[in-house]
């Protein structure tokens, strides 16, 4: 089978990114040929056969400074000609039996689902946030949870101000969001993939296709993944540093923790300099950055630990910082937002806690530190859930079953004689 994956970033930028790459790494070695698609940048993995035809880099947050800078990043946010173009390109190109979709929003635009719509490719779409159903996709109101756009639409962004306090930034997602949906600009998606049930049911109560929502677990390949061993250890955090993950409420917890207890906080993001700010200032020598890490150094870091923490302040869906805890034989505190309390269960892989409490949190992850057997046992109960439930194996398998789902759905004029993906406008 030939799949294309397309994504706006093509490095292990979050969990969405770590995804994409892992199950197509998960497909090449099952004899699937795979490509990808999506923006410029630096970063990207390489070699990328395609990168000619990506659209240029742009940057959204912080949103371009300047007047055309500003009005082309708006452009791209509602209708990408570029993406589409490139997108066609590589589809006459490469031929895929099927696209693969990700996180799509800004900076590619649904404008791509029209290059696959005139090809008559059958189209599968991974949902990693709410966007379909909240403008700024975090379902946050100035940091806090809300769910006002699930039942009463984009344009409540607006009235709000949830992005940032700013008029004029929610409107501009409300306005994304409503002309999205006026246009019916994801109606070539046959198939809307949700990662847990919880975002399913966001999805459906917003009126989301819910004829075409599958739930599908992400996947943890335990290949060459050692289990922790022996027990003891610190506490570790492991994703993006951005405001919705709470990675400042664990600083503040660990002012609670017990002497000589450390937190080694991996990965990077906006962020960064404020909570080292925080972390110097509330626990001195006692919280260290390392920045991004590739997995065999993640996994080295998160063994090391007695318990990963994840504080998230949002509605997660699946977060795979979960996952690879468990899969390295590590129990987890986290809170009790979106996915979260699918993925945990208290008191036998891990503890649930309120968000944003850090005295909560902080009791938590002392409660583990103190009995480091028990805290073994936990992570071992974690690894057995991954090997049950989170197989690659059966992973690719529901994947697959989705994407000749997708393909049996593809209406019989856009199966046959496909046209070139360059023709056309949306329909």
């Amino acid at each position: 089978m030939r799949v294309l994956h397309v994504n706006k970033f093509l490095y292990r930028r979050g969990g969405a990114e770590g995804y994409l790459l892992d199950l197509a790494d998960l497909q090449r070695a099952a004899g699937d040929t795979v490509a990808y698609f999506g923006m410029s940048h630096p970063e990207n993995e390489s070699p990328l056969p395609y990168a000619a035809r990506f659209p240029s880099e742009v940057e959204l947050e912080p949103a371009p400074s300047g007047v055309r800078p500003r009005a082309v990043a708006v452009g791209r946010m509602l209708w990408s000609p570029t993406s589409r173009r490139g997108l066609a390109q590589v589809i006459d190109d490469f031929r895929p039996d099927v696209l693969h979709l990700h996180n799509i929003y800004h900076q590619l635009s649904p404008s791509v689902l029209a290059a696959a719509r005139a090809a008559g490719v059958p189209c599968v779409l991974t949902m990693h946030d709410y966007k379909l159903a909240c403008p700024s996709y975090q379902l946050l109101d100035r940091g806090r949870p809300c769910q006002a756009c699930v039942t009463g639409g984009p344009l409540q962004a607006a009235r709000r101000r949830c992005k940032d306090g700013s008029l004029s930034r929610s409107g501009l997602l409300a306005v994304e969001s409503w002309l999205h949906r006026r246009l019916n600009a994801y109606d070539p998606v046959q198939l809307f993939v949700s990662p847990s049930g919880f975002l399913a049911d966001v999805m459906r109560r917003a009126g989301v296709y819910p004829d075409r929502l599958r739930v599908v677990n992400h996947f943890v390949d335990l290949t060459g993944v050692t289990a922790k061993q022996p027990p003891g250890g610190g506490v570790v955090f492991a994703g993006r540093l951005a405001p919705e993950k709470g990675v400042d409420v664990l600083i503040e917890a660990a002012a609670a923790l017990p002497d000589g207890v450390c937190v080694d906080v991996a990965g990077d993001g906006p962020v960064r300099p404020e909570l080292e700010a925080l972390a110097a200032r509330r626990v001195p020598g006692r919280v260290r950055f390392h920045g991004r890490l590739d997995k065999p150094r993640l996994h080295e870091l998160i063994r090391s630990a007695a318990v990963v923490a994840v504080p998230s302040r949002w509605h997660e869906n699946q977060p795979m910082a979960v996952l690879e805890a468990f899969a390295c034989g590590v129990p987890v505190v986290t809170t009790d937002l979106g996915g979260l309390p699918e993925l945990v269960e208290s008191e036998v892989d891990g503890r649930i806690v309120a968000a944003d409490e850090p005295t909560a949190l902080a009791a938590a992850l002392t409660d583990i530190l103190a009995d480091p057997q028990r805290a073994y046992r936990m992570g071992r109960a974690g690894r057995t859930k991954i090997a049950a439930q989170f197989a690659p194996d059966r992973h690719l398998e529901r994947i697959r079953g989705l994407y000749a789902e997708a393909a049996a759905a593809l209406p019989a004029r856009r199966r046959t004689g496909r046209a070139t993906a360059g023709g056309g406008a949306a329909r």
